[in-house]
């Protein structure tokens, strides 16, 4: 996908999360997110905006920490879209030599921002509407693909993840609808960080196959696993949705 493509996710995904958490109690229960209200979500993924945003126009280089305070219950929705606007409109105006920090490899910090954000507000668009208690809406296949890349061979390659195992083993997972020579990722366990081969040859201790949008929303722990066709052993299944988390 190209960057324009992630800035038009991004800008669509975080207002529908303002719509959906402008039709939800602020005081709504977020299932994915055991002990989250609505209003701990809007925080966070407003907080997280303008954090993002810092990078993007300020050029910081530095890895500067999350320390913005979010308002009270009142104001606090039209705080969350005056914060996305300036994450959309920065990265939107941002030239593509952009020199900022980032944390995930990346083709620029452009690229990163635009997609690590498209994906990070997607994701929380996923919490309200499941605290609104409506249908999720699709997700496209490219993107939700790239997303379980991103999240396969960037966050979970890093030391800081807890998905390790005592023996070595390993998982495959496979998008149906991908296109040909995509959508295919084989993971290698140990007890020391993943490590993820895209298209990696040879057999899987598991496999766990469905679409790209119903492998997002599980891997991310966002959806149910029992749609999709697991085969092997099923305990790394269960491997990934105890340590797998990310917020």
């Amino acid at each position: 996908m190209e960057t324009a493509e992630f800035i038009e996710v991004l800008r669509r995904e975080g207002l529908l999360l303002a719509d959906a958490a402008g039709q939800a109690r602020l005081t709504a229960k977020v299932p994915p997110c055991p002990g989250w209200q609505v209003r701990d979500l809007v925080r966070h993924q407003g907080v997280v905006h303008r954090w993002a945003a810092r990078f993007v126009t300020e050029g910081r280089t530095d890895a500067a920490r999350m320390e913005e305070d979010a308002p009270e219950d009142g104001v606090l929705l039209s705080w969350f879209r005056e914060g996305h606007a300036r994450l959309v409109d920065g990265l939107a105006a941002a030239p593509p030599d952009l020199d900022c920090w980032y944390f995930l490899p990346a083709p620029s910090p452009l690229a990163f921002w635009t997609r690590r954000q498209a994906h990070e507000t997607t994701v929380h668009r996923v919490d309200a509407e499941a605290a609104l208690g409506k249908d999720l809406t699709p997700i496209g296949t490219a993107f939700a693909s790239d997303g379980v890349d991103e999240l396969l061979t960037g966050f979970h390659v890093r030391a800081k993840s807890r998905v390790r195992s005592d023996r070595p083993r390993s998982l495959r997972v496979r998008a149906v609808d991908a296109p040909a020579g995509q959508g295919d990722w084989l993971m290698h366990l140990t007890a020391d960080p993943l490590r993820t081969e895209r298209a990696g040859m040879g057999p899987a201790d598991c496999t766990v196959r469905g679409t790209a949008a119903e492998l997002y929303l599980a891997l991310w722990n966002r959806g149910p696993y029992e749609g999709l066709e697991v085969s092997g052993d099923t305990s790394l299944v269960e491997l990934w949705q105890r340590t797998a988390a990310v917020i």
